[in-house]
């Protein structure tokens, strides 16, 4: 039971890119913004070792540090960022309601989802022990550093598949390690990856263990479920393909989404069904799911939300003749 009340204008569940970037633009137009961080405050960069593809940092730098950089100019125009887990929301009437850490009511003119998603990985030990160190779940954010080497993919899906494609414009060999005899990709996407040289396919094929020197990636240990056969691919990168998970669980019930959990919004246009209540970054996109577009959707979640207090304020006055 919450013990504690407390009425925010803006309300921020979430703090990545799309979430720091949200709070940016709403403390810099007076909205005194409300973060929430959730149990990883900066979100998967954090988790994420170089990053090289985001604009105005010529030479790269680590997710973390990035993620530093955020929060810094995201408090230096007033933004009040707090260490705290949704717990339950209700949006059935306004101001929303959103219960922090089962003890707290926050009540908000307007709230902005920036939960995120997170990577499906396979759950072998050593695939965490090398995350970062040659281990991956995205091609486009990582493949850069596999530049003429031989990597290997697991997924059987189209987003495998594309990245499968990606990888083999950068890597010499491409080995993709699919669990059954077919792909679950579209047929399009399978003609593709199929008419690549340098894609080679493993049908069949289950990843028992990622090998490695104890700094980074060397080869990975793979079996044959029909054949019964092990054997070990050298290679130097790892990819994770087999999905993400949006962190919306919480908003069931209230918010409009598709089959997998990502959130629905308004087309061009941060706006969920719910009044007053947006939805950016990786929460909302299952296409892209790249830092750079996660902190345009937060720029636009902020200004809509801008607008949204705004036209309360000040409706617009429509005259009838």
């Amino acid at each position: 039971m919450s013990q504690e009340t407390e009425h925010v204008q803006c309300l921020i569940i979430g703090s990545g890119p799309a979430g720091y970037t949200a709070a940016i633009y709403a403390a810099r137009a007076d909205l005194k913004p409300v973060m929430y961080t959730g149990m990883v405050p900066g979100g998967q960069l954090t988790q994420t070792t170089d990053v090289e593809n985001f604009p105005g940092y010529p030479s790269g730098i680590m997710g973390p540090e990035m993620m530093e950089d955020f929060r810094k100019q995201a408090e230096r125009f007033g933004t009040e960022i707090r260490f705290g887990y949704v717990t339950k929301v209700d949006f059935s009437s306004a101001p929303h309601k959103v219960i922090i850490d089962e003890i707290k009511t926050i009540t908000a003119d307007t709230v902005i989802i920036a939960t995120g998603a997170s990577a499906k990985w396979l759950g072998l030990e050593s695939e965490q022990k090398y995350n970062g160190f040659g281990v991956s779940a995205c091609a486009v954010c990582d493949g850069f550093f596999f530049k003429g080497q031989d990597v290997a993919i697991v997924g059987a899906g189209d987003t495998a598949a594309e990245e499968a494609a990606y990888l083999s414009k950068l890597c010499k060999t491409v080995h993709m390690l699919v669990r059954r005899d077919e792909f679950r990709a579209s047929k399009a996407m399978q003609h593709r990856v199929l008419s690549i040289p340098n894609i080679v396919i493993h049908y069949n094929t289950d990843t028992k263990e990622i090998i490695g020197d104890g700094k980074n990636v060397t080869g990975v240990r793979v079996f044959n479920n029909k054949t019964n056969e092990e054997n070990i691919i050298d290679v130097s990168g790892f990819f994770v393909a087999i999905g993400h998970n949006p962190n919306t669980e919480i908003f069931k019930g209230w918010l409009d989404m598709d089959e997998t959990g990502y959130l629905i919004t308004q087309p061009d246009s941060s706006k969920t069904n719910i009044e007053g209540v947006f939805a950016c970054g990786d929460a909302q996109d299952k296409l892209w799911r790249q830092a750079v577009t996660a902190a345009g959707t937060g720029c636009m979640a902020a200004l809509e939300a801008e607008r949204y207090l705004a036209d309360k304020e000040h409706p617009v006055q429509v005259n009838v003749d």
